[in-house]
């Protein structure tokens, strides 16, 4: 399979403090990656690195072949245009109504006309099972369903690589289930790369083609669920069994 990512030697400090170094990751076409780590182990970090939000201080970030690092800002807004990020709280205008929140991308950067747009918003919705929502705010909307809305609007512009910023936090139980298979759904349906940050060990294990589990900055560990499961190294039993902080 094609490598969708490549992170090779990636570093990053924040006044002088080292929070990434010597990040190595490679994720292939179609597969859903889970980042995991204990709390300000630089997760989310990383994933706003690989939306080019911010620079390593070295390596290189490789996404389907090129570079982002040296990219200017219009060159990475260019090339963002390829991507679709999930934010934790989804982020919606709460000015507009859950139809302009999904069109807004489309309007942005799709050359179609209004009908093409109402059209594709109404696709997303029934993709993430929320048919004839479009007139709502986001005020009026669960948080789940909010999520859901989130997900659409990733989705508008065809992306092939999704990131997702902690997807299950805040959700209560059956929302949390429903997220995480939506996130396969949309996956295999599409056949997007998926990067999930999380803290969610249960729908981690459950979802992920593999995870990769960051410990004081460095992934210490990438594999399957059974393999991570599996691991002998003790900072990673230590991670499963909620002892790692």
């Amino acid at each position: 399979m094609n490598a969708i990512i490549e992170l090779h030697g990636v570093g990053i400090a924040f006044d002088g403090h080292e929070v990434l170094r010597g990040i190595e990751l490679t994720v292939t076409q179609g597969e859903i990656v889970t980042i995991m780590g204990g709390s300000g182990s630089g997760k989310s970090v990383l994933l706003r690195l690989l939306a080019g939000l911010i620079k390593p201080d070295q390596g290189e970030i490789r996404i389907d072949g090129t570079d982002i690092v040296p990219l200017s800002e219009d060159g990475m807004l260019s090339f963002r245009q390829r991507m679709g990020v999930v934010f934790q709280q989804a982020a919606l205008f709460d000015s507009m109504t859950v139809a302009d929140n999904i069109a807004y991308p489309l309007r942005e950067h799709a050359d179609l006309d209004e009908a093409a747009i109402q059209q594709r918003v109404a696709e997303l919705l029934g993709i993430v099972g929320l048919p004839g929502i479009e007139a709502k705010y986001p005020a009026e909307l669960s948080g789940g369903m909010r999520k859901r809305v989130g997900i659409a609007r990733a989705l508008a512009l065809r992306p092939a690589l999704v990131l997702y910023d902690e997807p299950t936090s805040g959700l209560d139980p059956g929302n949390a289930k429903m997220i995480s298979q939506l996130i396969v759904q949309v996956a295999h349906t599409f056949g997007t790369t998926s990067i999930v940050v999380s803290h969610d060990l249960y729908w981690s294990l459950q979802i992920s083609s593999r995870v990769a589990i960051i410990y004081q900055g460095r992934i210490i560990a990438v594999g399957t669920p059974a393999e991570i499961q599996a691991s002998a190294i003790p900072e990673v039993q230590a991670f499963l069994a909620g002892d790692l902080h």
